[in-house]
């Protein structure tokens, strides 16, 4: 299951400081291992927090913030696969706001979108515990 190529990460306008690819790669790839999941083709664009708002608005129909959305292509592609668009600026924001690392903050941001790529669902409150609780776990196990 070792596929990291299939993750690729690109920078729409943001800087990352201290951004290690190769590591982030196989934190998302054991988060994939402990889910018992295949990688397929992952592509994480970092944005900045208009960037993200006009993918909100365009495709979701949503306007408001936020720090991820996930486009799955599951039916596509063989694995867990898709796009994740993150915003930097609000990854920052929150890691001050809830007093960790931004590389922590980062990393859950990133396992979020992988979770839902794997059908994890945050609608309801039950489901966003669930969530949070695997977030919770891979942050322990992967820091």
């Amino acid at each position: 299951m070792n596929a990291p190529e299939n993750i690729q990460f690109t920078f729409e306008g943001v800087d990352m400081v201290d951004f290690d690819p190769e590591g982030t790669r196989k934190r998302l790839m054991d988060v994939l291992i402990y889910e018992a999941a295949r990688p397929g083709m992952l592509h994480i664009i970092f944005c900045d927090d208009d960037f993200l708002l006009d993918i909100n608005k365009r495709y979701l129909d949503h306007h408001d913030y936020t720090d991820v959305i996930t486009f799955d292509y599951g039916d596509e592609y063989e694995g867990a696969s898709g796009d994740m668009f993150i915003s930097v600026p609000m990854v920052k924001e929150n890691a001050e706001k809830y007093d960790v690392p931004v590389g922590e903050e980062l990393l859950r941001v990133m396992i979020h979108g992988l979770l839902h790529l794997l059908g994890y669902n945050d609608k309801e409150e039950a489901d966003r515990q669930q969530m949070k609780a695997k977030e919770n776990y891979y942050l322990s196990l992967l820091s």
